[in-house]
């Protein structure tokens, strides 16, 4: 069952200049960061609880993120829902005809299990799905 948003992802062309923007600027708190090879994504964690701001980078200047900045130049990546039970997630959305960008859910950052929602299965906007690591059933 999605039990949280859990975090707001937004694509930045400079990554240090975007943590010295949410950190100095808007005075909030750098939570770490995280390489996640297999999204190839550099990725910083700006904790803002009860949910999270997640700056998202190419990592090596490849992947999808790189696309993304190429079209857009930066800004609103997605929506990340938190789930208790991804797999239950994903079968029952899949049962309402919603379609996914892979067909089962991977390794994402901090050891989590995600998979993404087509961005026409939600009104243009793409939709992650993430189990936080020991959160299994």
């Amino acid at each position: 069952m999605i039990t949280a948003l859990d975090h707001i992802a937004i694509a930045v062309p400079d990554l240090e200049k975007a943590i010295a923007r949410f950190c100095e600027d808007f005075g909030l708190d750098l939570g770490g960061t995280e390489d996640v090879v297999e999204a190839k994504t550099k990725a910083a964690f700006i904790p803002l609880p009860p949910t999270n701001i997640e700056l998202i980078h190419p990592l090596d200047n490849e992947g999808p993120v790189k696309t993304f900045l190429e079209k857009k130049g930066g800004g609103l990546h997605h929506l990340c829902f938190r789930s208790d039970d991804i797999e239950a997630d994903v079968q029952r959305l899949r049962e309402k005809g919603y379609q996914f960008l892979s067909e089962k859910p991977s390794r994402g950052a901090h050891d989590s299990m995600v998979i993404f929602i087509h961005p026409k299965s939600c009104d243009g906007v793409l939709i992650e799905i993430n189990q936080p690591s020991g959160d299994s059933h």
